[in-house]
């Protein structure tokens, strides 16, 4: 697998590519990004994505064909099975179907973490952000926390929450301290992600200004 060449096929604001692009960081591995306008998608990337989504994963094999990949946990998990170490599932059966049942959460928590930033009226932001915060609330409650989802060792689940903590750290304080506030475990978490290279590393340094003005373009009135 070391010889193998891997593309990442990308979008900026993606925050299911940044799943990829955290976990192909924290291994280590050598890796090509190519970003897409998803509004105008190339004929080469419809060709290839079976959902006209990314991220896409391009495994260029020295004994065949290249592969690619699609769906970020597939995408992550692959990553996980065949790259070098840490591993960033756990090796126990029980521990790391938790952890995959966590990463599935994650996708809802995202949702709704989306539809609050996007809302374009008060009674939208304020229902989503309430059902945002009952997620963190139930979070909350688990054990183990300290500093990242599992414990001291980063992991998946970390490469889950951190693009959507990201949109947080990226908006005025005032946007995501009522969210966050009573919840010392959530704001310790977002705080080790959003210090972890990897995190910071998984997208463009415009990431901040390029977010806010897709939000203003939208008519999101949080932006």
């Amino acid at each position: 697998m070391p010889d193998h060449k891997l593309t990442l096929i990308s979008h900026a604001l993606c925050p299911f590519v940044q799943r990829a692009a955290i976990v192909l960081l924290e291994k280590g591995v050598p890796f090509e990004r190519i970003d897409v306008d998803l509004k105008a998608k190339p004929d080469w990337f419809l060709a290839i994505s079976p959902t006209g989504k990314v991220p896409l994963l391009k495994v260029a094999r020295p004994d065949g064909p290249d592969v690619v990949l699609f769906e970020s946990v597939a995408i992550c998990e692959y990553l996980d099975e065949t790259q070098s170490s840490p591993r960033l599932l756990p090796a126990d059966p029980i521990t790391r179907s938790q952890h995959r049942a966590w990463i599935e959460y994650g996708s809802g928590v995202l949702a709704d973490a989306w539809q609050f930033l996007n809302a374009k009226d008060v009674p939208t932001a304020q229902s989503k952000g309430a059902a945002f915060r009952g997620h963190l609330s139930r979070l909350e409650q688990l054990q183990g926390f300290g500093p990242h989802f599992g414990g001291a060792a980063f992991g998946l689940v970390d490469a889950v929450f951190a693009p959507i903590f990201r949109y947080f750290d990226v908006l005025p304080d005032a946007v995501g301290a009522p969210l966050f506030e009573g919840l010392p475990k959530m704001s310790g978490w977002r705080q080790a992600l959003k210090s972890r290279p990897s995190v910071a590393q998984a997208v463009g340094i415009d990431y901040g200004d390029r977010f806010k003005r897709y939000l203003f373009e939208n008519g999101a009135i949080l932006h």
